[in-house]
This record gives C-alpha cells, structure tokens and sequence, in this order.
C-alpha cells in the first residue's frame, strides 16, 4: 500500500497557521468524526501549554483518544486543517516534546493499560499510556521487570518512553527502550496503520 506524501513544511510555518485555525472549528470537525473527549478551553489547553522543560506552547486543541479509532480520525482532522499532532503521555519531557501548537493527544486518561502478560515468552502487550511502574507492578510478582527505568518511571508512559528512546541507570545492564522492544502498531500522518517488528521494515 503507497503512502501518501506529506509536503514539508518549516515548523515555523506550521505554529503561525496552526494560531490561524479556529478553536471552535477544530471541536466541532473532531466531534464531526466522533472524537468524544476533545477539550478546548482556555484553562484546559494552558493545561496542556507545558511538560517538564521550560517551553510554553498554548495548543489549539486537546484529544484524549479512547481507541484507535480516534487517533485516525483526529489524524484525518488534522490533514484537512493543516494542524500538527503532537503525542503526549506524562509530560515529563524535558526537552519539551510534549508540547506543540496543534493538536496534543494525550493518550495518558484512556489508551493506559497493560493489554496482556506472557510471562513464559517475557512479553507484555500495553497502550501507548501505560505508565511504566504500572507495567514494572504487573511484571514484578513473576521475577521479570521491563529494562529501562528512568528517574520519572513512577509517572512516565511507555510511549513516551519509546519516542524519547528512554533509558535510565540500569541501561548498561538492560538496555535502552528500544532494546526492549519487540513490535510496534503505529498510525502515520497520512492515515495508514503499520506494523512493525523490531529490525525490520514497517508494512503499512
């Protein structure tokens, strides 16, 4: 299956169009598309204006997705509006990657679980924002623990995790997240669902 192109666009660029786009609009084409938990408030995006760095962005809109099925669709919004997505878990970026001037999905309130544990094959299956402890409290009681630990570990979600590549003090001993990792299920920007094991190519 191709991939649609995606033009380039300087960030700068994206941030001014982004401030363009009605805050108002952007609900009503979400909940258009059945994206439930969009917040728009002035408090609730102040909210979400920072992590754990000293960057402020205010954003236009905020997604809490409930299923796959949202993050597509609040994927498709975006693409028609213009507006960038910025995934979001604890925040406890430092680097303010949790922060952007679009779309925040914060996949922390719903998409959090531990999905499955297959202890014998040291596997677990877990949501996007599954905080990590959780997953370390799941494993604990059968001997096994997920590698890396960095110092947020008591608030910080896999996600995260992965798209910062964590590590943490026992990372010479069990390495970094993306040692760790066996497969992903991934949404692109132009809408296809990949998957991908470790090693090898996506197939989208």
């Amino acid at each position: 299956m191709s991939t649609p192109s995606i033009p380039f666009t300087p960030a700068a660029d994206v941030t001014a169009h982004a401030a363009t786009i009605d805050v108002g609009r952007i609900a009503h084409e979400l909940r258009h598309h059945e994206v439930a938990d969009v917040l728009v408030s002035g408090v609730e995006r102040a909210a979400y204006s920072s992590d754990a760095s000293l960057y402020r962005v205010l954003p236009r809109a905020i997604v809490r997705p409930r299923h796959t099925d949202d993050v597509l669709e609040t994927l498709a919004v975006a693409r028609s509006l213009g507006v960038p997505i910025t995934a979001r878990g604890a925040g406890t970026s430092c680097a303010g990657n949790a922060v952007g001037p679009g779309i925040v999905m914060d996949f922390s309130t719903h998409m959090n679980k531990v999905l499955d544990l297959d202890v014998a094959n040291r596997r677990a299956v877990v949501e996007p924002g599954a905080v990590h402890q959780s997953l370390q409290r799941a494993v604990l009681p059968h001997g096994v623990r997920f590698g890396p630990d960095p110092s947020s570990h008591t608030r910080c979600t896999i996600g995260g995790m992965i798209g910062n590549n964590a590590c943490g003090s026992r990372a010479f001993a069990y390495g970094k997240t993306s040692d760790n990792l066996l497969s992903l299920e991934m949404a692109t920007a132009g809408g296809s669902s990949c998957a991908s094991i470790t090693g090898r190519r996506a197939t989208c």
